[in-house]
């Protein structure tokens, strides 16, 4: 070698070195495949928990939710959702109300409905107790009690009914006049000492039966009904009765019979006192 000729070149070597091979990467397709089975099993083991936990109408209730046209049960708990507000736990699958525990307030006030009820109840009893002594009074007098059957005494929707009633053997009225019995001007001076001290108004209506009139007569029922009934008021106002306590004054004539099967039964013939509620 020359001394002044270049020095030669370092050789290079390139080492290549290759890593085993692989069946390739699988990515996380096995996962979504996993995880799809594990809930499949889940659903499946909670259809069997739930076949064996309902009963035949609690399971008919799970198929109706899925069903878009069945309308909710009647006996839903309240809710419109899969169970339809009934219970797994309940032997009849009924939904248990809340209890409400401790010291439970007092309601502030009452509705007017329940206001209504309790004085409509009260009411009853008072008119029951006036016609209790209203009885009471016409058994202890030896000159009336024989009409006690023809005192009808009822307690209706308008207030306490105070009928007196004819029979066959006895009228209180002369016949087709307005003039009173004296019996029967007893018994409603009785009436009128019952009731003279209470506040409640009164309705008096006068009845007949269906007996006409003869043709040459210028009365008719109406007219003989009504004066009847102002004949009555006439015989309370005179034993205590003030004026304001009268209402209404009616003749009904024989358009509303006692005995609606037989126009002629002398027990049409009839006074009506009401007593209103107040």
């Amino acid at each position: 070698m020359n001394a002044l000729s270049p020095p030669p070149e370092p050789e290079i070597l390139v080492r290549k070195i290759r890593g085993r091979r692989h069946g390739g990467h699988h990515g996380g397709a096995w996962k979504v495949a996993y995880a799809d089975f594990v809930t499949a099993m889940m659903a499946f083991f909670l259809l069997l928990w739930l076949l064996g936990a309902t009963n035949e109408e609690q399971r008919k209730g799970i198929a109706d939710y899925f069903a878009p046209t069945v309308l909710p049960s009647d006996r839903s708990g309240g809710s419109n959702g899969v169970m339809g507000g009934r219970s797994i736990v309940e032997p009849e699958g009924n939904a248990p109300h809340p209890q409400l525990s401790g010291i439970r307030p007092a309601a502030p006030f009452q509705t007017r409905h329940d206001r209504t009820s309790l004085r409509r109840a009260d009411e009853d009893v008072r008119l029951a107790r006036v016609a209790e002594a209203i009885r009471s009074r016409i058994r202890s007098d030896p000159g009336l009690k024989d009409l006690a059957d023809q005192l009808r005494l009822e307690v209706t929707q308008e207030g306490l009914r105070i009928e007196l009633i004819d029979r066959a053997d006895y009228s209180m009225f002369r016949s087709g006049t307005a003039e009173m019995d004296p019996r029967a001007k007893a018994l409603l001076a009785t009436v009128a000492d019952a009731i003279r001290d209470l506040p409640n108004g009164l309705a008096v209506r006068g009845h007949t039966d269906s007996v006409p009139f003869s043709g040459s007569s210028p009365l008719n029922n109406w007219t003989l009904s009504t004066s009847r009934a102002e004949a009555t008021r006439e015989v309370l106002a005179r034993h205590g009765i003030g004026p304001e306590r009268f209402r209404r004054l009616e003749g009904l004539a024989d358009t509303e019979p006692f005995n609606p099967h037989d126009p002629f039964d002398p027990r049409n013939r009839r006074i009506s006192m009401t007593l209103l509620r107040e």
